[in-house]
């Protein structure tokens, strides 16, 4: 089994050094016979960034395209938006309800806790969006 995650798509536009790819995102149930009749099915436009030189490839706008990822990628990804803001909501809620007792303020401060985390990844995202990447296959 393959560890790769693969979009289909095409090519929406090219920029130097950075091709935009627009996929079809779908949810599990998207595919299925029936997804017409049920709201759980879901599918969504989603513009990719891959980074690589046009010209080597000779691509267009138009033409159409597979889009890969590791999975290794998708589980950093998650990390770094689910994982580590957990942790850090649960450690400063358990801390401040400790030290102070009162589980409003623990509540609080633990959301409050969260924005210089999501503000430090705001100002990584030029460097985590070049390790964190997809390509053409």
């Amino acid at each position: 089994m393959s560890n790769k995650i693969r979009h289909e798509g095409v090519i929406d536009s090219i920029d130097e050094g950075c091709v935009h790819v627009r996929i079809l995102q779908t949810s599990a149930c998207a595919a299925c016979k029936v997804a017409g009749y049920c709201n759980a099915a879901e599918a969504k436009e989603k513009i990719v960034d891959v980074f690589c030189n046009p010209r080597e490839r000779e691509l267009l706008p138009g033409q159409p395209v597979t889009v890969s990822a590791s999975g290794d990628v998708a589980a950093r990804a998650l990390l770094w938006a689910f994982g580590i803001p957990f942790v850090l909501l649960v450690t400063i809620l358990v801390i401040v309800l400790w030290q102070i007792g009162d589980e409003g303020i623990a509540a609080l401060s633990a959301l409050l806790s969260l924005i210089p985390y999501y503000g430090l990844l705001y100002l990584m995202r030029h460097r985590m969006q070049r390790q964190m990447a997809f390509t053409i296959e």
